[in-house]
């Protein structure tokens, strides 16, 4: 007697696919060394990020959630407010009642890969809330050899607004907290026993370069040294971030003193090229880097 087919025996409907993060791309290979690795980390970090990044005689030049900041992520493009979501991590700077915990968090979602190999890679990424995009990312990465103990990394990316409606960019500086323009490209470097120095061409210190634009700007640490430079002329009228007292710590500010607009459709977009050095690099030497970097 032939019997129905039971649900061990009878082929069953596919499942449907669960979505499959993209593999990361290859390590970032100069001079026939690794200087660095690119990892997605865990959902709660909600952006992809370079580290460790070394120079050329191993020596770590980043960090990764240390203890003072967790949503501090080796180098990355993070924003503290898309049109009130953050894609920064951490509390959102509220006015009037400063740092506030909010279910208004987004994650960056690694669409693929373009091209990548042991030079560099460039890639595509969707800023999501709520499961609906706001922003398309699209990020390149090189990595360039400059001399026996420096190579560059080249990194830019554009914002494109995928979103109905128009967007901006914000900080907690545009919120009210005077001084915290941070949102963009960050690079938190390992934290030492005493302070980097930092500079620019015409200044020193923390309080003379932070929340000023320059063309580049140099933080030197025991041992290495790092070189920040503007390689477009929107990127050098952004103002650089700088912490060196509390933590190590430079970005390029897009929205340092107000609010960026995102029109619908607009994109925004940024290049800088970071020296890695070893050694504690003078002023002179910095600018001599400067001119070879950018055009590597």
């Amino acid at each position: 007697m032939n019997r129905p087919a039971t649900a061990s025996s009878a082929a069953q409907p596919a499942l449907p696919a669960q979505p499959v993060e993209p593999a990361p791309p290859e390590p970032l290979d100069c001079a026939g060394r690794t200087v660095a690795h690119y990892g997605y980390g865990a959902a709660a970090d909600g952006r992809p990020r370079l580290h460790p990044v070394t120079t050329l005689a191993g020596r770590t030049v980043t960090q990764d959630r240390p203890a003072d900041h967790r949503h501090h992520l080796g180098v990355s493009i993070a924003v503290p407010d898309v049109s009130g979501r953050n894609f920064w991590g951490g509390r959102t700077y509220v006015r009037g009642q400063g740092p506030t915990e909010l279910d208004n968090h987004g994650v960056q979602r690694c669409l693929g890969l373009e091209r990548h190999g042991p030079g560099g890679f460039t890639q595509s990424l969707a800023w999501e809330a709520d499961g609906v995009e706001l922003l398309r990312e699209h990020r390149t990465v090189r990595a360039a050899g400059l001399s026996a103990t420096a190579w560059a990394l080249d990194l830019s990316f554009a914002l494109t607004n995928r979103a109905a409606d128009d967007l901006s960019l914000g900080s907690p500086a545009t919120n009210g907290r005077r001084g915290a323009g941070y949102g963009g490209f960050f690079w938190r470097a390992p934290k030492e026993a005493a302070p980097p120095d930092v500079f620019t061409a015409d200044r020193a210190g923390e309080e003379a370069v932070h929340g000023r634009a320059a063309d580049w700007l140099a933080l030197a640490g025991d041992g290495w040294t790092l070189v920040f430079v503007g390689a477009s002329e929107e990127t050098r009228r952004d103002p650089w971030f700088v912490r060196t007292a509390e933590y190590p710590g430079v970005g390029s500010s897009l929205a340092a003193h107000e609010r960026l607009p995102v029109p619908a459709g607009a994109t925004v977009v940024r290049r800088i090229v970071t020296v890695v050095a070893d050694g504690r690099l003078d002023r002179e030497a910095a600018a001599a880097y400067v001119r070879r970097a950018v055009t590597s």
